[in-house]
C-alpha cells in the first residue's frame, strides 16, 4: 500500500502544527528517531565536515568557530528516512501545502570557542510573509549531540517571525535597540539525540557562546512552498542511479539537479553579518 502525504498528514493535528509554527515559530518532536539513527547521522556529519574543511569553499563561516556545510543527500545514510518521516511530511503539508519542495540539506557546526551570534533571521522576509502574512518555508533541525547549557544552545525569540524588518540591517539583523525584546522572550533549546524541531527561519534567533570543549553539530533540512524561491540559494544534487531508486512520493517533493557524478557544492547562502559574532 502506498502511503500518501495526505494520509500521513491526517495522522497529525494540523491545527496544532499551524498554531505552533504561526504562533511561537517553532515546534518539536521528541525522540523522532532512535538514538542509534542519530548516532549514525553524527558519524556522517563528522566525516563530511572533515572533507569540507579540506576543500576550498567547502565550509562557510557563520561566525567565529562556526561553520555551515551544504551536503549531497546521498552522502547521509538516513536521508530518505528523514525526508519521508511522517512528522516531516505532516508539518510540510500543513504549513507549506501539498506541493511543498525539499530544497536543502546541510549542517551547522558551532565549535568550542564559538561566541554569541547577533540576533537574526536567516534571510529577508518575503512578500508572502510581510504582505500576505503567510509562512512559505521551514527549517527542520536534528541535533548531533545531547545538548547541554555549556555547548552554546540555540536560542529563539518566539513569535518574532512576524516582526517587520524596520531598521534591520540587510532586512535580517535587528538593531541592538530591540535586543531587550528578544532577550525577554528568549527560549534556549536543549535537544537530545533523536529529537527533531521545525521552525520558521524568519523567527529571530541566535546561536549562543560554546563554553565547552565539544562541537554541537546540527543537521538542517530546508523546505519551501511552491511559490518560495529558497532553492536558488542551494544546490540539491542526486546521482541518476540514487535518484531513480528514491520513492516516487519523495521525488515529487524535491527541487534538485540529477547528475551523472556529484559535483562540489558552491555555497550560495553565506550570511555576512554573522562573521564577527555579536559586537
Amino acid at each position: 500500500m502506498t502511503v500518501t502525504s495526505a494520509g500521513i498528514a491526517a495522522a497529525y493535528d494540523t491545527a496544532a502544527i499551524m498554531g505552533g509554527i504561526y504562533g511561537d515559530g517553532i515546534i518539536g518532536h521528541k525522540a523522532a528517531f532512535p538514538r542509534e539513527w542519530a548516532e549514525r547521522m553524527r558519524e556522517d556529519i563528522d566525516e563530511l565536515f572533515v572533507e569540507a574543511l579540506a576543500r576550498p569553499g567547502g565550509a562557510v563561516g557563520r561566525g567565529p568557530k562556526r561553520y555551515y556545510v551544504e551536503i549531497h543527500p546521498e552522502r547521509m545514510r538516513g536521508f530518505v528516512d528523514l525526508a519521508t518521516h511522517p512528522w516531516v511530511v505532516a508539518v510540510c503539508t500543513a504549513v507549506l501545502g501539498p506541493d511543498y519542495k525539499i530544497v536543502e540539506i546541510g549542517f551547522d557546526v558551532p565549535g568550542p570557542g564559538a561566541v554569541n551570534q547577533p540576533w537574526h533571521r536567516d534571510f529577508p522576509s518575503p512578500p508572502a510573509t510581510l504582505v500576505g502574512r503567510r509562512l512559505n518555508s521551514l527549517a527542520f533541525n536534528l541535533t548531533g549531540v545531547d545538548t547541554t547549557e555549556d555547548m552554546g544552545p540555540f536560542e529563539i525569540a518566539p513569535g518574532t517571525q512576524w516582526d517587520l524588518p524596520e531598521g534591520f540591517e540587510h532586512e535580517m539583523f535587528p538593531p541592538k535597540a530591540l535586543y531587550e525584546r528578544y532577550e525577554a522572550r528568549a527560549q534556549r533549546k536543549l535537544p537530545s539525540l533523536g529529537d527533531m524541531s521545525a521552525r520558521s527561519a524568519l523567527t529571530i534567533h541566535r546561536g549562543t557562546a560554546n563554553h565547552s570543549q565539544k562541537s554541537r553539530p546540527v543537521l538542517v533540512l530546508g523546505a519551501d512552498s511552491s511559490d518560495a524561491n529558497n532553492a536558488e540559494r542551494h544546490d540539491l544534487q542526486f546521482t541518476r542511479a540514487y535518484y531513480e531508486a528514491l520513492p516516487d512520493e519523495l521525488k515529487a517533493h524535491l527541487t534538485c539537479r540529477v547528475v551523472e557524478t556529484l559535483e562540489p557544492i558552491v555555497q550560495g547562502h553565506s550570511i555576512e553579518g554573522l562573521m564577527m559574532g555579536e559586537a
